[in-house]
């Protein structure tokens, strides 16, 4: 009896897990319609100290973005630096109807996309309207929020692109394009905003902040 209420409890731990961090959908409709915005540094910026990494702010970044997918790390060598990868989508990418037709994941610090033929997006429009975003969180209270994310989540994340060193990671420096692919095609971000959003059911295109 002992062990059958033992796994009752993980069997009940376990579901109700899944079912408060099911992904989140929406009718079709694109739900954020707005590009990331990237403001150059026009003066030699400070470095920042950031624990045991020095940080060279390359850019301010902001973006509104639904997201994908999200990734914790633990274990290698950046997460002390970065402990969670998210997935964003915005424009197209943010569009259920198309991202019902894509499989996303996230791995070896990349982000991931597959499709069945024919792609219910192009290529390019896919790299332009998405990326997978290294987050440096400001405070813990930011990486707490960035980490309890679930798939569906629309977000507001304001901060800066940067450079990064330190003994663990060598140098690590942001993109600054939003066209690129492969390695180095990342941003590497230090999150100083986070703000949940929500869409208006009867308006997809439109947002509330939480």
């Amino acid at each position: 009896m002992k062990k059958f209420l033992a796994l009752l409890a993980i069997g009940s731990a376990w579901f109700a897990y899944a079912y408060f961090h099911r992904p989140i959908t929406y009718p079709p409709g694109v739900l954020i319609s707005s590009d990331p915005a990237q403001t150059a540094i026009m003066q030699k910026p400070e470095p920042i100290e950031h624990g045991r990494f020095q940080l060279k702010p390359l850019a301010h970044f902001s973006i509104e973005a639904r997201v994908l997918h999200r990734k914790v790390y633990g274990y290698d060598r950046q997460s002390a630096l970065v402990p969670v990868d998210l997935a964003l989508g915005w424009g197209p990418m943010s569009d259920q109807s198309i991202l019902d037709r894509l499989e996303i994941t996230q791995s070896m610090r990349f982000y991931w996309y597959e499709y069945r033929l024919p792609p219910p997006l192009s290529p390019d429009q896919i790299v332009l309207h998405s990326t997978n975003l290294h987050v440096i969180p400001a405070t813990k209270t930011i990486g707490a929020i960035c980490k309890s994310l679930r798939v569906g989540d629309l977000v507001h994340l304001d901060g800066e692109l940067v450079e990064a060193t330190g003994a663990e990671i060598g140098t690590w420096r942001s993109s600054l394009s939003r066209t690129d692919t492969g390695n180095g095609a990342c941003e590497l971000m230090l999150v100083e905003e986070c703000e949940k959003l929500s869409a208006v059911p009867e308006r997809p295109n439109a947002l509330v902040r939480r």
